[in-house]
Order: C-alpha cells, then structure tokens, then sequence
C-alpha cells in the first residue's frame, strides 16, 4: 500500500476507529482512548414510523418485549449483513458516537472492520458500503483470524506457525498464519448463536417448552460445557409450556445441557481438525510447540479448550480477553502501514466502483 501523504496528515485530527461488526456485539475502539463502545447488535425499528428507536444494549432490552409495531432485530446473521439499511444505520451510530466532532471540519475517520474469514465479495461489499455510508473517510476490510490473532499478540508476521480458533456469535474462523499470510483456514457457521439454538431446541423437544433466546444464553453462561466439569451443577429452564401456555420451569443438570450441544461442538472441533489436516507438515510442529489459541466470545464455554485439545492431542489455550481480540488487532493495524497493506482485504475494486 502506498504512503498517502494526505491521508497521513487527515489521520492526524481525525480519530480513526476499528469496529468488531459482530453478531452477538459490536466493539468499537478509538485511536489513543482504547474499546469505548461495547454493545449488543440489536436495533430496534419502529415499523410504523421506520424510525430507528434504540440501538445497543438499549435495543436489546426490547428483545422479546415489545408490541406488535415495534421489532427489536439484529441486523446480521451467521457473521454477515442481513439487513443493509439497518446495518447502515447501526454503523453509522457507532461511528458518530465516538468521532470527534468538536473541531470545525474534522476530517472523516478511517475504519477498519473485523469480517469472517469466509466472507463472499457480495458480503465484503455490503459491509465496505455499510462503512462508507456510515460515516468513514476510507474502510479497511480485516479478515477477523487475523485480527484476532494480532490483538492476542500471537507472532502471526514470523516463520513459524500459528494457529488461532475464533469461535463468535455466528461463525467460527479456523485459521493457521505464516509470514504475517494465511496458510489455510476455515470458516464455518456454527458458533455461539448455534449453541443457544440447541438449547433452545432441548427445551422445546424435551421438555415441551418455549425459552427465549436470552434465556438460551444465560443457561448458556451457567451451565453450558463441552467437557464433563469437576462438578456438575443444576440450572432451571424457565418458559412457557407448549401445551398449556403457562409459565412453567424445570431444573435440569449441566450434563444434559452439554449432551444438548454436542452438535454444535462437533462441528467446531470437526473444522479444527480439517485445518490440521490441510495444513503442511513443516508447519503442524510449530503448532505442536506454540499449541492453539482460542479466542472470541465462544472460547469462554466451559471445558471448550480440553475438549478440542483431547480431540486434536494439541496443546490447546485461551487467549487474554477473547471477546476484544478482534477489536484490538483491527485497531493495531491501523497504526501500521506495512502490517496494514498486508491483512486488509482487497477493496481496491470497490473504491474504484465509488
């Protein structure tokens, strides 16, 4: 990438910002201030007026709650844009939340954002557009293993491999790094938000229940496991029963909850182990030695690390603060051209479409 003279010295008085678009949540992190937004992606719309009434945790307080004009939605689905104009919106107030606007002429921000490692161009796209019209001078599309791995502090530039396991709301990125490139990766859409649908499935075909999906992930945080825990413990479902409509609550053990996912968490250890599969032999006793990093939101389901690492018979770890990896790495490249030029997603195309 060359250097721009102008948008080095733009970048001097605006605040440039990397944004973790997730499913589940939406992190943003501004130059010289660090992770300032925090906040689930949900918008809530007012279908009457099409009027955006909340956006954050806000919106997602509304989930379930509102009546029939108002629908609290989250606007992307298995790690890409589902509905546009609302992500647009959503980026847009994310943007303007944070930006300086206390300068007269402050110059647009640059934005780097976190996209699934298996994005299509049609989604790379939706989401550039989504930034631009959001608000963004210029955006840098950042393929999330990567900036998950450099917001850990993993040696993704070096020789030797590294392996990192990104499990989100609506995907899971696999991905092994050579020389600051990637050697191979997969991506799948089996991730956190699969999990609390499998929960959600449990109650309603064994026990013949509703629970909503906060509920889902709470019992999630509670109870959830994908390796037999020290000590087992009982969590209560609470719902709606089908038959009858009223409320009804049932307790339950962490072991049925965690044979309830065990779908979920094959898929996931199933793309670990394809990676391994794909990846050089040179480069599989690097991993045996610096072992696999876990990152995102899903690494904090319990038992998750032992049980990739009993099925793979790699070294397996959880990075320091998984849930802003992304935000971080994206936010780190910004500072550097050279790291920049290298992981960003091809957009030139698009900004020639402009």
């Amino acid at each position: 990438m060359r250097f721009n003279p102008l948008s080095w010295l733009f970048g001097q008085f605006s605040h440039d910002i990397a944004i973790d678009l997730g499913t589940a949540n939406t992190l943003v992190a501004v130059r010289g201030r660090g992770i300032v937004i925090n906040e689930p992606s949900v918008v809530a719309i007012d279908r009457n007026a099409k009027a955006v009434l909340a956006i954050g945790a806000e919106a997602k307080r509304m989930v379930g709650r509102t009546p029939a004009n108002i629908v609290a939605m989250r606007p992307l689905k298995d790690g890409v844009i589902h509905d546009f104009d609302v992500t647009e919106r959503m980026l847009q107030y994310f943007i303007r939340a944070v930006h300086d606007r206390t300068l007269l002429g402050t110059p647009r921000p640059r934005v780097a954002v976190g996209i699934p490692g298996g994005a299509t161009e049609v989604e790379k796209r939706a989401i550039y557009d989504a930034a631009i019209n959001g608000g963004a001078r210029d955006a840098f599309l950042i393929e999330e293993p990567m900036a998950a791995a450099i917001g850990a502090g993993l040696p993704a530039q070096d020789p030797a491999g590294t392996m990192i396991v990104d499990v989100g709301g609506g995907t899971t990125e696999v991905a092994v790094f050579a020389l600051g490139g990637t050697v191979v990766s997969t991506s799948i859409r089996v991730a956190g938000d699969e999990v609390d649908e499998d929960i959600i499935a449990y109650a309603r075909n064994v026990h013949n229940m509703v629970i909503g999906s906060s509920s889902a992930e709470e019992t999630k945080i509670e109870a959830g496991s994908a390796f037999p825990l020290e000590r087992e413990r009982p969590v209560v479902l609470r719902g709606r029963d089908i038959a009858s409509g009223l409320p009804k609550s049932v307790e339950v053990s962490s072991v049925e909850i965690r044979d309830a996912l065990g779908d979920s968490i094959r898929a996931i250890v199933e793309a670990v182990r394809q990676t391994i599969e794909a990846t050089p032999a040179e480069i599989v006793s690097d991993l045996m030695n610096q072992g696999i990093a876990l990152a995102g939101g899903g690494a904090l389901l319990q038992g998750l690390d032992r049980r990739i690492s009993q099925e793979t018979k790699f070294p397996v770890y959880v990075v320091e603060d998984p849930l802003t990896c992304v935000v971080r790495g994206c936010a780190e490249v910004l500072e550097e051209a050279q790291i920049l030029s290298r992981v960003q997603a091809d957009v030139a195309s698009m900004r020639g479409r402009r």
